[in-house]
């Protein structure tokens, strides 16, 4: 199963001390395979059974285990996590922390986090046959999940052979089953799962060392695609012109500067790309020759000499295999006219186009209109926020990409 549901989603794991704690490096790796960004609580007797080395070098993030941790903001490390978390999952839990958590102790990392989050908890019990039978620990799973009520999902245990020869319920379920069992905590988005390459801003063509050709670009447009398509579950690279937008969260930001560098950013996406969105504002030109120094200013007239930018559009388009590919159209007069002009020449799949001569949308606005085109159909979409416009286009592409 791809738990597609699982992109882009914050996971935090938190391991308690028991044997079952091995487990929890494969559990890592089948969240982060399926696209999740992870991050490990540890108790001090998980730390007996599995190094922190170990679930840093498989998450990617470093270990956290200390109450009060001098390197987070305040030293407030429990809150930063406990607001950071989609959801915290516990596995394996056990007896101990189990019954630690149904009193509402906060006397470690772990139980304090629990107390701070207003993330969904989903928690993977494992423990000795006899000790998931006692009545003292059924007691505290029925207290916990009461307080909890719907907020809180009981990850098995399931039944087996033991480490200590015993067989009967209290082994923590297979990871594949328990990151199946988070995946389902999470509603699935229109473009689950779906790889989304995305170019934003203008490009910057050197004249020389301090001097450049570039455009009115914000990039707000592009950035509100990247950030929309993410909400829609996609794994986004956005490819950014020199903008004074900031890097929006969970999503790979590659920063480039010219006509060029943006192509041969697009190139190396390509291997994996589902959807293309070339919505950056590129030079159709550059100069032909960069001077190394700065040019002095000497004649009353100076004439540079400019050569046509390859169409990183249309080099997508070409591409075998054939992303679905999204083209912008920026136009002064004849919008449509010229729109399905570019549509059909450049074998795109769709088209936005708006009219940049109208001043109260466009270039460095927070508004716009559009219209889209596509061969067998158009729609329009009247003024509005970007940021709005940007949900409304990736759900059409969504709609055009997935037509079941």
């Amino acid at each position: 199963m791809q738990m597609q549901q699982l992109c882009n989603r914050r996971i935090l794991l938190g391991i308690s001390g028991g044997i079952a704690a091995y487990k929890s490096a494969e559990l890592v790796r089948e969240l982060k395979k399926a696209g999740a960004d992870v991050r490990v609580i540890m108790t001090d007797g998980a730390r007996e059974f599995i190094t922190p080395l170990t679930m840093q070098a498989l998450s990617g993030n470093p270990v956290h285990y200390a109450l009060l941790d001098p390197e987070a903001e305040a030293g407030m490390g429990h809150i930063e996590l406990a607001k950071w978390a989609d959801l915290l999952l516990i596995a394996p839990a056990s007896a101990n922390l189990i019954a630690r958590l149904s009193q509402g102790m906060g006397n470690d990392l772990l139980t304090t986090v629990c107390l701070a989050t207003d993330a969904p908890l989903c928690i993977a019990p494992a423990m000795n046959q006899a000790m998931w039978r006692d009545p003292v620990t059924q007691a505290n799973m029925k207290r916990l999940q009461d307080a909890h009520k719907d907020n809180l999902t009981v990850i098995g245990p399931d039944a087996g052979e033991q480490a200590c020869g015993d067989v009967g319920p209290g082994r923590m379920m297979e990871p594949a089953l328990i990151a199946e069992a988070v995946a389902n905590k999470f509603e699935s988005g229109a473009l689950a799962g779906v790889s989304v390459v995305i170019t934003a801003g203008p490009t910057r063509e050197a004249i020389d060392p301090v001097r450049y050709i570039t455009n009115h670009s914000s990039g707000k447009m592009g950035y509100a695609l990247a950030e929309a398509a993410r909400d829609a579950g996609a794994r986004v690279t956005l490819i950014s012109g020199p903008v004074t937008l900031d890097a929006p969260d969970r999503i790979k930001v590659v920063r480039v500067n010219s006509a060029m560098d943006m192509l041969q950013a697009a190139e190396s996406e390509l291997e994996h790309c589902e959807i293309f969105i070339a919505s950056a504002a590129v030079a159709d030109y550059r100069p032909a020759e960069v001077a190394d120094q700065k040019v002095k200013k000497s004649a009353d007239e100076m004439s540079i000499q400019l050569v046509k930018n390859p169409d990183i559009v249309a080099t997508v388009a070409a591409h075998t295999p054939h992303p679905f590919t999204v083209g912008f159209a920026a136009e002064t007069q004849d919008v449509e006219h010229y729109a399905r002009g570019k549509l059909a020449r450049k074998n795109l799949d769709m088209i936005v186009a708006n009219d940049v001569s109208r001043s109260d949308i466009g270039f460095n606005s927070d508004n716009n209109a559009v219209n889209v085109y596509w061969p067998e159909g158009q729609c329009q979409f009247d003024v509005m926020n970007k940021q709005i416009l940007a949900r409304e286009l990736i759900g059409l592409v969504a709609d055009h990409f997935r037509p079941d």
